[in-house]
């Protein structure tokens, strides 16, 4: 496959250009660098290539060969459902993703570990009183999403003695996780002794609103951190476990809606802590790795690991 006309957009668009421009690789092809409310109609039928995180509102395949996201997640695209063409390949985008969120998850670890809040507030009162910190190495974890992302969560912390258990589609064994189940296994025997649930899932149909009433009813005051994809969660369920308490708190660094609208009760619930969608930022020096070893992939046909089934949405 010849790529030709490639068309950037989105937020990192400036930051492409700049690298993008002196590339050996891309000399003798066309290059267009706008932002989102520029991309008109005639752009997209010009492009053989679209690089960005999601479609633009007015997006359209016209005569695209290849669509390739710059963040991990593709679900604005699969959102497109059966006006997907088969002949138009999508991939993703895969950097440093798992190593970013697994000190992202760890860092909230420690926090509930070492008591960082008690002992703020007790400070606040002058307050002298030993509550003696938990060890990582006396952790259970089950991690939802068993990809290359889970794998690297995973395998950051079996290296501090974590018990990490999986959840997957399939329930097919992965490196550094005790053992994966499937989604359809899942029950309170293998969630009721969980410390930290953690979901780095796509959002698939599959997917959507997994996290609801009936699995946070099999928590026992577990800590729940979503870095996977927020319409995975029932949020309203989410805040009922919380004020029931079967779920200790929750981190949430993805929703259904960004930026999280004013207003919702996400904000203001004690047992909640909003980050706003960074424990895995694609830098532009990642984002044009990825683009360029992508792009030779697929004009000289060799192994694209980053490569999206639009069948399963990820």
């Amino acid at each position: 496959m010849r790529i030709t006309n490639i068309l950037f957009t989105g937020r990192l668009v400036k930051e492409l250009e700049g690298l993008l421009n002196a590339e050996e690789m891309l000399k003798g092809r066309n290059l267009r660098f706008l932002w989102e409310g520029d991309v008109s109609y005639e752009a997209l039928e010009w492009a053989d290539a679209y690089v960005a995180f999601h479609p633009t509102a007015n997006f359209h395949f016209g005569n695209l060969k290849w669509v390739h996201s710059l963040g991990a997640g593709v679900d604005r695209y699969m959102a497109l459902g059966d006006k997907w063409p088969d002949g138009v390949l999508l991939t993703r985008t895969i950097t440093s993703f798992g190593h970013k969120i697994g000190e992202y998850t760890l860092s909230y670890m420690l926090k509930e570990l070492q008591h960082h809040d008690t002992f703020r507030n007790q400070q606040g009162r002058g307050e002298w009183k030993m509550v003696s910190p938990r060890s990582l190495d006396e952790m259970k974890i089950v991690v939802f999403g068993t990809g290359e992302i889970g794998q690297e969560l995973a395998r950051i912390l079996a290296f501090f003695g974590v018990q990490v258990d999986g959840v997957s589609r399939s329930g097919t064994n992965k490196d550094h996780f005790c053992k994966v189940i499937s989604l359809e296994e899942v029950d309170d025997s293998c969630l009721r002794n969980a410390d930290f649930i953690i979901n780095t899932l796509p959002l698939t149909e599959e997917t959507e609103g997994l996290f609801d009433e009936r699995l946070f009813g099999q928590l026992n005051q577990a800590v729940f951190v979503n870095v996977g994809r927020g319409g995975t969660v029932d949020h309203g369920a989410l805040l009922d476990a919380l004020d029931r308490g079967v779920l200790k708190a929750a981190v949430l660094d993805v929703f259904e809606e960004e930026p999280l609208p004013t207003g919702n009760p996400l904000w203001s619930h004690p047992g909640v802590t909003v980050t706003p969608h960074i424990s895995a930022i694609t830098t532009p020096e990642e984002a044009v790795v990825c683009f360029l070893e992508t792009l030779e992939a697929v004009e000289s046909g060799g192994e694209l690991r980053n490569r999206v089934d639009v069948g399963r949405g990820y």
